[in-house]
């Protein structure tokens, strides 16, 4: 059973930037397609950003749109989440996750793979 492992979480200042990584370990990301989730200390996991196995199209939650940008490297076999202008709320663990195909609705799934999250610490 493979998984996804996420990179590049850390601490960085109000405005600043963060890209993290994606990437699978025992399988390839050709035709997943996948969803980026975040979940603050005593706040619910939510559905943050998702890229379409088929065809690339993305779909951003409305408080990371026009902040955060969603890629994938299918020859690198990784997808990243570029995050600028990050703000405090946005501190939090972000997952990634895959799903067949297409990026279901809410972000609903099912996924077959979970990575086990990065922190992300947005803080002066």
């Amino acid at each position: 059973q493979g998984q996804l492992v996420e990179s590049g979480g850390g601490l960085v200042q109000p405005g600043g930037s963060l890209r993290l990584s994606c990437a699978p370990s025992g399988f390839t990301l050709d035709y997943y397609a996948i969803g980026w989730f975040r979940q603050a200390p005593g706040k619910e996991r939510e559905g943050v950003s998702c890229i379409n196995g088929i065809d690339g199209i993305t779909y951003y939650a409305d408080s990371v749109k026009g902040r955060f940008t969603l890629s994938r490297d299918n020859a690198k076999n990784t997808v990243y989440l570029q995050m600028n202008s990050l703000k405090p709320e946005d501190t939090a663990v972000y997952y990634c996750a895959a799903e067949s195909l297409y990026c279901s609705s809410n972000y609903a799934g099912p996924y077959d793979h979970w990575g086990r999250g990065t922190q992300v610490t947005v803080s002066s």
